[in-house]
């Protein structure tokens, strides 16, 4: 495992690729308190990445991309619930919220499916965040790669994204997406 961390610069640019080098820069940009950290065997669900990491699975961040009208939203939910996809729609102020497929997350967000760090997104028009993740002192998100994740403060990541906080998971389970 890798890690760099904004308040110590032991590792250099050159050991990222260059999605998580942007997620990297944006934090240092951002003087953000943050970790980002390699995992070899990777965190493609959020499941594995709770194992990972070692906390609990609340603390991981899915980064859902929706189709909102004609704007692109982005939700962070825990990973212990679903994104609701009425309440994404109703708090976007839009119609319908419909989830993105993978060529359209890879090209808003310029992340793969999997690895979609939350910052920097400038496709993204909206982006909302379930208020039970303020909850936590630390949270972990993609950082831009299947194999990366960031732990930070859910204060730092609203002021990174700018989110709103929300009412967005699903509490009936036949409605739940993400």
């Amino acid at each position: 495992m890798r890690a760099w961390s904004s308040s110590r610069r032991s590792l250099t640019a050159e050991l990222w690729p260059d999605a998580v080098e942007r997620v990297a820069a944006t934090l240092r940009e951002a003087r953000i308190e943050a970790r980002v950290e390699e995992f070899k065997d990777g965190t493609p669900t959020a499941e594995d990445a709770a194992a990972a990491v070692g906390c609990r699975l609340g603390q991981i961040v899915k980064s859902l991309l929706f189709a909102c009208d004609e704007r692109w939203v982005l939700a962070l939910v825990p990973g212990d619930r679903r994104a609701d996809r009425a309440k994404i729609a109703t708090a976007a102020r839009c119609e319908r919220a419909k989830i993105a497929g993978p060529e359209d997350v890879a090209r808003v967000t310029g992340f793969e499916a999997g690895g979609v760090a939350p910052f920097p997104l400038p496709g993204v028009h909206v982006v909302l965040i379930e208020r039970t993740l303020l909850s936590h002192e630390v949270v972990w998100v993609g950082a831009g790669s299947r194999r990366h994740m960031a732990a930070i403060a859910p204060t730092d990541l609203v002021r990174m994204t700018r989110a709103r906080a929300v009412d967005a998971v699903s509490e009936n389970e036949t409605e739940r997406t993400g």
